[in-house]
Formats: C-alpha cells, sequence, structure tokens
C-alpha cells in the first residue's frame, strides 16, 4: 500500500506542477494588506494530500502565503495539531484572531470558502 501511496503522490505532484493557477494581481498596498492578514494563519498539510492540493491551489489563485507544516515529516507540527485542532485530519487551517483566540478549521471546501471571503 506504501508504493501505491508513493505513486500516486508523486503523480498527484506532478500535475499540480504542470497546472498551477495564476495569482491574483493586486496593487503593493493591498498586497501587503493580504499579507499582514495571512499572518494570522497556518496550514497544516501533506504534501501529496489532494484536499491540501486543493488548498494550496487556492492560495496561489489568492496571492496568499501561509505557513505550510507538513505533520508526516514534522513531529512538532502533528504535536500542535492534535493538541490544538483535536483532530488528527489534514487540511487544517489554524486561524489566530486578533484577540489571541485561536480556531482550527478543516475540510479543504470549508477552508477554500473561507479563503475565498478574506482575500478575495
Amino acid at each position: 500500500m506504501k508504493i501505491v501511496r508513493f505513486i500516486l503522490g508523486k503523480i498527484i505532484l506532478f500535475l499540480d506542477s504542470i497546472t498551477t493557477p495564476t495569482g491574483k494581481v493586486r496593487s503593493a498596498p493591498d498586497q501587503a494588506t493580504a499579507d499582514a492578514m495571512a499572518r494570522s494563519l497556518v496550514l497544516y498539510q501533506l504534501p501529496t494530500c489532494p484536499f491540501c492540493v486543493k488548498v494550496r491551489r487556492e492560495l496561489k489563485r489568492l496571492s496568499i502565503e501561509l505557513p505550510l507544516k507538513d505533520v508526516g515529516t514534522d513531529a512538532n507540527a502533528h504535536r500542535e495539531l492534535m493538541e490544538g485542532g483535536k483532530i488528527d485530519q489534514v487540511p487544517c487551517l489554524k486561524i489566530t484572531e486578533t484577540d489571541g483566540k485561536i480556531s482550527w478549521m478543516y475540510e479543504s471546501g470549508d477552508i477554500n470558502a473561507y479563503l475565498q471571503k478574506r482575500f478575495a
């Protein structure tokens, strides 16, 4: 089963690389505002997870850069996900509000809708 996952993962990454979406073009002040808003977000993910690819593609479309934490290779990231979000599932978006409140959002469709609402 590991071999199948490895091969499918490589195919997913290859297809993602050759079909990368173009990013949203913003003015410099608007991009600086978007970058500042993105600083409160962290995406916990796996590189070859198709649902994580879906979220990363949306980030590219919106020209947003977030810290990406690979829970498969980074034990600290996996621990953070389990302690904070309590569910061993990716993708997971950690959202830190201005008042310090932290929420954890799962499901690629919900994450993409949140990103569209906040950055489109």
